[in-house]
């Protein structure tokens, strides 16, 4: 089966192709990276949500590749989300027994539960 033609940079101004399934080419995923951690998150969560919870969240999921809650169901979701059952702001840690995967309609679903997320319009 072919595969679909790689898209342009989506950097202003960028006539480097993007990496496959990437919007930037290798200098400016780099550089977009960085601009959105600056911008957008603050340095309490990069402390939260650093290169130690990705691996600890990877192994999480290479061990629970479909939705906790739809695989109860009998529905074989696979996993978008890694949700922690008490949340690190409460004082919940990175330790399996705290953590469930999650598809990101039940990921959602939780939180709007808890009241915790707005619905975004």
């Amino acid at each position: 089966m072919p595969r679909r033609p790689r898209r342009g940079c989506a950097w202003d101004g960028c006539p480097r192709l993007a990496v496959e399934g990437g919007q930037y080419c290798e200098e400016h995923k780099a550089m977009a990276e960085r601009q959105y951690n600056k911008h957008e998150r603050s340095p309490e969560t990069n402390k939260k949500y650093g290169r130690a919870w990705q691996r600890i969240r990877n192994r999480y999921v290479r061990e629970h590749p479909y939705c906790e809650r739809c695989f109860a169901d009998g529905i074989l979701t696979p996993v978008e989300e890694v949700h922690h059952i008490l949340p690190i702001s409460q004082g919940g840690t990175h330790d399996p027994s705290n953590l469930m995967s999650l598809c990101q309609s039940c990921h959602t679903k939780i939180h709007m539960e808890m009241g915790d997320r707005q619905i975004r319009r």
